[in-house]
């Protein structure tokens, strides 16, 4: 399934995309689930889930929606990787890792799918940087990474938009501006990737691309990634795991490429979708 986060008649609700349309679980699952980190929480409703994609009428064109974050909590963890990919380490001239480097990104810097990523009024150095997502659906602390995939609810991808001059004050400043990053369309579930390995990153700028590599060129395998988060906490059920960008992010060009209002940035997974969002100036 393709799981979607979106506001329906003016309030959040949840569903999935199915084909080019948006099959709506907020009235069929009203009173038992209120989002999709609930759904994700019950295999019952999960399956029924499954059930409304193959007979449920649907209740619009996926065009027509307003995409939320996937994950819309106000207390969603997402836990980002740094300098995760070799040729972006590479072409930062940064030191060899041998564990993960993280920060964390908070929800009010999230934006669904279609929606305007603000540039700050405080810099003109907006970058752009596509990752894979991995969405925890199954609790757990101390994960063996032989047991690690069985935690995995599905995939999605994140714009972590960095805003590079004040991320030299400090890592937090720079990536957690209030609507600098997106996350979505969707979470595609574990099932629907035979290998996660095999998929491919694509970030485009205005049309033209800037990033191009598998998911096999992580520094880590996910197992192990989902296994050293969950020994610093207990992974929680919705908390997502944003797997690092490889190379080709605007500050490390030459010359060096930022975002500006009216640019057009998609990053497309295979096997998941495109992730598309313009460029506005905060107001």
């Amino acid at each position: 399934m393709r799981l979607v986060s979106a506001r329906i008649n003016g309030r959040a609700g949840f569903g999935a995309a199915v084909g080019s349309s948006f099959v709506d679980f907020t009235v069929p699952m009203a009173g038992r689930c209120a989002d999709l980190v609930e759904l994700l929480a019950s295999p019952a409703l999960l399956a029924e889930a499954q059930a409304l994609c193959n007979t449920a009428k649907p209740m619009c064109a996926l065009g027509a929606l307003e995409y939320l974050p996937v994950i819309h909590r106000p207390e969603a963890r997402m836990f980002a990787l740094g300098v995760a990919y070799k040729d972006h380490q590479l072409e930062t001239g940064r030191a060899d890792q041998e564990f993960p480097s993280m920060f964390s990104k908070h929800p009010q810097s999230l934006v669904g799918h279609g929606e305007a990523l603000i540039r700050p009024r405080v810099s003109d150095k907006f970058d752009f940087e596509g990752e894979i997502v991995v969405v925890i659906g199954r609790p757990g602390r101390h994960i063996p990474v032989a047991e690690a995939m069985d935690h995995v609810a599905g995939y999605s991808i994140l714009v972590d938009g960095s805003v590079r001059d004040w991320q030299k004050h400090s890592v937090t400043a720079g990536k957690n501006f209030d609507r600098s990053s997106s996350y979505g369309p969707w979470i595609t579930t574990r099932d629907e990737i035979a290998d996660h390995r095999k998929m491919v990153l694509t970030t485009r700028l205005n049309g033209q691309q800037m990033q191009h590599s598998g998911f096999d060129k992580l520094m880590w395998e996910l197992p192990f990634v989902i296994h050293y988060v969950s020994t610093i906490t207990c992974l929680q059920i919705g908390d997502s795991i944003s797997t690092g960008t490889p190379a080709g992010v605007g500050h490390r060009r030459n010359p060096q490429v930022f975002m500006k209002p009216g640019d057009v940035l998609e990053v497309e997974v295979s096997g998941i979708g495109v992730l598309r969002n313009s460029i506005a100036d905060e107001q």
